[in-house]
């Protein structure tokens, strides 16, 4: 299944797209997309519907991001080899965590502001995983059992407040609008190899980005697994899983994003973003 929320922030409503790719409102099941719809027994009833009895969402509505009010948005740096280089970062022994702040959460296509003050404001593609089921301790084994689906996610990032303005990098991943997630939540039935998935971001057209989740440092297993060491993963909370290379601040001379330009990027079977630079 594709979920999907549509309509204006903050009165977004459920849908999930039908066999034709049309967008069907699921406010009459479920309230919205998050950790509640997405625990194993209700992504079962939500399979079991037939999704051309549903109402059909008519229009192009704005569509907001794919999980509703996550308890953590959590990501990973550095997590393919290349990418870490080109920051000047040896590759890590273990996933290096961070946290982005629920207010960066925006729609696949809204606007992404550039801070006041930013100089340096730079893009990241990137497979998002989404939790389906309370993972706490679990092995690697098990740990693709508590994945609902995954998410395309677009790890905006003020370079300046991450490393040059002192403590953690949250403060330079945390702006309004630094988290566009969707267009979809895409459950993991429909991905028939997580660890090959392509992905590709542009910036005013031309290409930046160009990967497969195939070289990533950590799989997607390994991650659910490391971070349920450190604290109970639950439903509906999303982990970025890292970029590959080709961001503004690998290139040489850096580059980075201003206002009017526009970025689109998007990964194989999770849809496409778009998002116009703005000025906060």
């Amino acid at each position: 299944m594709k979920l999907l929320r549509y309509g204006p922030k903050g009165a977004e409503r459920p849908a999930v797209l039908d066999s034709d790719g049309n967008m069907r409102d699921l406010s009459g099941v479920v309230a919205d997309i998050d950790g509640e719809t997405l625990a194993p027994d209700s992504l079962a009833k939500l399979a079991a519907l037939d999704t051309g009895s549903l109402p059909l969402v008519e229009g192009t509505p704005r569509i907001g991001s794919a999980i509703a009010r996550p308890g953590k948005f959590l990501c990973v740096g550095l997590n393919y080899a290349d990418h870490a280089r080109e920051t000047g970062k040896q590759p890590p022994e273990e996933p290096v965590l961070f946290g982005k702040a629920a207010n960066a959460i925006s729609g696949p296509n809204d606007d992404v502001e550039i801070p006041r003050g930013s100089e340096k404001t730079d893009w990241e593609v990137e497979l998002g995983i989404v939790i389906g089921s309370r993972a706490k301790y679990v092995s690697e084994a098990d740990a693709l059992d508590h994945v609902a689906g995954y998410a395309l996610v677009n790890d905006v990032s003020e370079r300046s407040f991450q490393s040059e303005r002192g403590g953690q990098w949250i403060k330079g991943k945390s702006h309004d609008t630094f988290g566009p997630v969707g267009p979809w939540l895409v459950t993991k039935d429909e991905i028939a190899d997580v660890q090959n998935i392509d992905l590709w971001l542009d910036v005013d057209g031309e290409r930046r980005q160009t990967g497969n989740t195939s070289t990533m440092i950590f799989g997607v297993a390994h991650l659910v697994h490391y971070i349920s060491q450190f604290m109970t993963l639950e439903p509906g909370d999303i982990i970025a899983t890292g970029t590959p290379p080709g961001v503004g601040l690998g290139m040489k001379p850096p580059v980075f994003l201003k206002a009017g330009q526009v970025v689109t990027l998007g990964a194989a079977g999770l849809g496409e973003q778009r998002q116009v630079m703005v000025t906060a």
